[in-house]
């Protein structure tokens, strides 16, 4: 908090909310209206929205912009490295053509060393893969198209 010259820091989640304040020494409180002296852009405590934890395996399915109405994208649920299969040495869990369910594990997150499974949370048939394994991901970036039924 001294580095980035905070004197206040609040996050606020769903069943949390944390408060930090430092006190500086100063009799003035803190402007609000004054400039961070660091770039805004979701960084806690900052004016800029951070978005809306989602629970490991929660996707945002969203309309997809091909133009068919019937097309929608499976998104991640969070920051992490996108991995098609469960081992370098196995297929990848969902393939293009594949039938999917709303339970259907199609991909892994690692997030934080934790392997987060992903499900598609829609039925229907997957169209396109859109993230390759291996690649960094972040949090609602589609992964998958997916013709839902």
């Amino acid at each position: 908090m001294k580095r980035a010259d905070l004197t206040d820091f609040e996050i606020e989640e769903k069943d949390l909310k944390l408060r930090l304040r430092r006190e500086t020494g100063k009799n003035n409180p803190p402007n609000p209206n004054t400039p961070p002296p660091y770039p805004v852009g979701n960084i806690p405590g900052s004016a800029a929205p951070l978005p809306t934890a989602t629970p490991p395996g929660a996707t945002t399915p969203t309309m997809s912009t091909s133009g068919d109405p019937g097309v929608k994208t499976i998104n991640s649920p969070m920051v992490g490295t996108f991995y098609a299969s469960a081992s370098p040495d196995t297929p990848p869990l969902i393939a293009v053509g594949a039938a999917t369910k709303p339970d259907t594990v199609v991909c892994i997150i690692e997030a934080m060393k934790v392997m987060n499974e992903i499900q598609a949370e829609l039925e229907g048939t997957i169209v396109e893969v859109l993230v390759t394994s291996g690649t960094s991901v972040e949090f609602g970036q589609p992964l998958f198209k997916i013709k839902v039924v």
